[in-house]
């Protein structure tokens, strides 16, 4: 998988993270946190993207809503976990977190789907990298490994990062969309969140 490799050195180095792990979508990559972390109680802001607070509940998390007003990106509540779906700022890693980017449609830089975790953390990179994959070191025929640590199918396909790598070219020196919490509905306010009222 040379070209996901390449396009998380590409990524890694324009935002200046010691490390890149691509996925599938970000919401994997900030479950894929949450799991390695396994925080007791976690909290998010009422405006933000649905599948935050359904992952929560996906992974039976204690958590609740709040009320920060945020720009660009947030911290998920008690942890280093930081959703930055709506971030792209080049140097912009924030040191010791695991940033969480999102290339959906929306985004600036556009595959249609794809995320990527930035991080600074050797011991996590060596975990996450291995638990979006299967539990599998990527290098190496799954038959011929001893798997050691439950994994997902949360990988990001070489198509996807050949298509991050040509797009990043043309959108790396654009200044992009500025988003905000005021940019998303209050979430505490439908249906499928009435549980934690």
């Amino acid at each position: 998988m040379i070209e996901v490799e390449n396009f998380e050195r590409t990524i890694a180095n324009y935002f200046t993270a010691p490390f890149a792990i691509a996925t599938d979508c970000c919401t994997h990559a900030i479950e894929l946190c949450l799991r390695y972390l396994e925080p007791k109680k976690v909290t998010c802001p009422k405006q933000t993207y649905l599948s935050v607070p359904m992952t929560f509940m996906k992974l039976n998390l204690d958590w609740a809503f709040n009320d920060y007003n945020w720009k660009d990106y947030y911290y998920i509540g008690n942890t280093n976990i930081i959703d930055a779906a709506v971030y792209w700022k080049q140097t912009g890693y924030i040191k010791d977190s695991l940033m969480c980017l999102s290339f959906q449609y929306k985004k600036h830089l556009k595959l249609g789907r794809g995320g990527m975790i930035l991080l600074d953390d050797p011991v996590a990179y060596k975990q996450l990298t291995k638990m979006r994959y299967d539990g599998r070191e990527s290098n190496i025929p799954w038959i011929e490994q001893d798997i050691d640590i439950l994994g997902y199918h949360y990988y990001m396909t070489p198509e996807t990062a050949n298509l991050g790598l040509e797009r990043f070219k043309e959108i790396k020196d654009i200044e992009p969309k500025r988003w905000t919490n005021d940019d998303y509905p209050d979430l505490s306010k439908m249906k499928v969140f009435d549980a934690i009222k």
